[in-house]
């Protein structure tokens, strides 16, 4: 068995907001108690509303911002501010938008090859041009696209550019940060399939962030569910959505639209505002919005556990 590309226990992120010359400054937690481990050639993927946490989680797996808790390993190694340098090469990013996240000053060969001339600097200018060609062929690219600035180009064609320049450095894993949601639906299925040949090929980890559960559901092989910060459920793609066990998973679900007429589903709206992050309320975060709650709920929060796979919920869905 393939040994894990990334172990992360506990992982928590907090922020201070506010203050100022008569008061404290207020404490955010972002991210708190994220734990999974990710093999190669498997897709973990990270679901929730916006501010559930999903992107500083991304942040702190990529070793752009430092966990405030918790432990991290990518490839075997603790993931210390000392050793980021070394670490940056095995873990990569694409983004989600791809006009965004090009320099449109760059012609396209010059933005392959950046990352060689940073990170691989005994390589020469013959040797950088032809693996920056090859990668253009490997993500679908024709040779003339070369010499082209970004903006010739179109959205689909852009986030291929993107995961190209990623893929430059031989990476172990990709942080797909919501690489298809700004993308035509027709583009996100080459996207997607293009990602999944490419994991096949290159045994590539992805950490997939979405709030699409569709696009989840096609690429990924597990399931963390975040609310407010904390993962509520986590397991196997096929249990989660076949039998979500958190109320909040399955309230998501019945949202996620489908292509089949004949299957309907029961539309859960959710009563009430996603609760500020300055003020989280006691016991579990989401007892104020859940149609289960008892005095438990407000009083005690959920650990994540139980069978089949766990969830944060003391009565969770049969």
């Amino acid at each position: 068995m393939n040994a894990p590309v990334v172990i992360a226990e506990d992982l928590g992120r907090d922020y201070e907001v506010g203050g100022g010359m008569f008061s404290r400054p207020q404490t955010v937690r972002a991210v708190a108690g994220a734990s999974f481990t990710l093999a190669p050639g498997k897709t973990l993927a990270i679901v929730g509303e916006s501010g559930c946490g999903k992107s500083t989680l991304a942040r702190m797996i990529t070793l752009i911002e430092e966990p405030t808790s918790g432990r991290l390993t990518i490839d075997g190694i603790e993931a210390t501010p000392d050793r980021w340098a070394e670490l940056r090469t095995h873990v990569q990013i694409v983004f989600q938008d791809p006009y965004g996240s090009l320099n449109l000053r760059q012609r396209v060969g010059a933005i392959l090859e950046e990352p060689l001339k940073i990170n691989r600097r005994d390589m020469s200018a013959k040797e950088r041009q032809e693996k920056a060609r090859e990668m253009m062929r490997l993500v679908g690219l024709r040779e003339e696209h070369y010499d082209r600035y970004p903006h010739m180009f179109s959205g689909g064609q852009r986030q291929r550019i993107a995961v190209a320049r990623a893929l430059m450095l031989e990476p172990k894993l990709l942080v797909l940060d919501e690489p298809v949601s700004a993308l035509d639906l027709s583009i996100q299925s080459q996207i997607l399939n293009l990602l999944i040949d490419l994991q096949e090929r290159l045994q590539l980890a992805y950490l997939f962030i979405s709030h699409d559960l569709s696009v989840v559901k096609h690429i990924a092989d597990d399931v963390v569910v975040m609310y407010l910060g904390r993962p509520v459920e986590a397991g196997p793609k096929d249990e989660v959505f076949a039998a979500p066990r958190h109320p909040y998973t399955k309230a998501l679900l019945s949202a996620t639209p489908s292509a089949d007429p004949a299957l309907r589903k029961q539309r859960i709206k959710l009563q009430g505002e996603l609760p500020s992050p300055l003020a989280v309320p006691p016991g579990c975060p989401f007892a104020p919005r859940c149609w289960k709650t008892q005095e438990k709920c407000r009083a005690e929060r959920p650990w994540l556990e139980g069978e089949p796979h766990p969830a944060a919920c003391f009565f969770p869905e049969n």
